[in-house]
């Protein structure tokens, strides 16, 4: 017979170091069964169903996905998101990639300058919202002054279905430091060595930028791209703030046509439709462009 001391331990070390690791992610587990995966599951359920908040759900089946074919303003929703996508993110990857070009320069008072560009992507997403649609203004707007001195008339840039995509888009591109901070880590990381064995062989600024730079800068350039896209499928703020989705439906985006479903005419299930339109769309571009990546994403371990 087997006293209790000779018999092993039922709470080992592996099962400790176990116990332990669980314990140190359960705030996050919780978190996540809580706040995300509870309210997706429940959306899911949600999309066969119409309710107002108020009232219980009703069952529908598929009523909400065939108004969702017949949904002329969500096919215009669609093609505004996707443009403004298409537009935002390139310009905003090459602005924010050239100042970073320029603040790796060795410079006097080089860590002013990059604070400075970065400091204004810091803003709130609101305050910087209420700054541009000051900077729009059609009578006194710091837009409309630097048109004039360049001999342009006035543009009634938010008022106008023709200017306020252009509008919002350079309100895009505007808020490009947190891209520029991280195209500096990635230019840091450069080995300067190899530029100075390309200088040795006669190659030019603009070849070792293209032929060094550019390939050993690609992971970041990745991590930029699927960033500012997934960011700019979800663009909120600005169209809301600025423009409520005017005028008519031309700066109407995604979320903000989630948001006006849900809250302003109490279609959750419908809106619930439109949110899991929206993540099949990121999650197919962001495959997409993984998939592509293989093509020209250069890393320094491969062969």
């Amino acid at each position: 017979m087997s006293t209790p001391r000779s018999r092993a331990p039922w709470l080992t070390l592996r099962r400790r170091e176990a116990l332990t690791g669980y314990a140190a992610i359960l705030p996050w587990l919780l978190g996540f069964l809580l706040l995300t995966a509870g309210p997706m599951a429940f959306s899911a359920y949600l999309m066969f169903t119409r309710w107002d908040l108020i009232s219980s759900p009703e069952w529908i089946g598929f009523g909400n996905f065939t108004r969702l074919v017949k949904d002329d303003v969500f096919r215009e929703v669609l093609w505004n998101t996707v443009l403004y996508t298409a537009v935002t993110v390139p310009l905003q990857l090459v602005v924010a990639l050239a100042v970073a070009l320029l603040l790796n320069l060795d410079i006097i008072g080089r860590n002013i300058y990059r604070a400075a560009v970065f400091l204004p992507s810091q803003i709130p997403f609101v305050a910087t919202a209420i700054l541009w649609f000051i900077i729009y203004n059609p009578n006194s707007g710091l837009a409309n002054e630097l048109l004039g001195k360049a001999g342009i008339g006035p543009l009634n840039w938010l008022d106008n279905s023709h200017t306020v995509k252009p509008a919002l888009i350079i309100m895009g591109v505007w808020a490009f430091g947190n891209a520029m901070i991280i195209f500096l880590a990635g230019l840091q990381n450069i080995p300067v060595h190899l530029h100075e064995a390309a200088a040795i062989d006669g190659a030019g600024t603009l070849g070792r930028f293209w032929h060094i730079t550019l390939p050993m800068l690609s992971p970041t350039i990745f991590f930029n791209l699927i960033i500012g896209t997934i960011g700019a499928l979800q663009v909120f703020v600005p169209p809301y703030v600025m423009t409520a989705g005017g005028p008519g439906n031309s700066s109407l985006m995604g979320v903000l046509y989630i948001y006006q479903m849900g809250f302003q005419n109490f279609s959750m299930g419908y809106a619930s439709v439109l949110s899991w339109i929206l993540f099949l769309v990121i999650l197919i571009l962001t495959l997409g462009q993984f998939r592509l990546a293989k093509r020209w994403v250069y890393y320094e371990g491969d062969a």
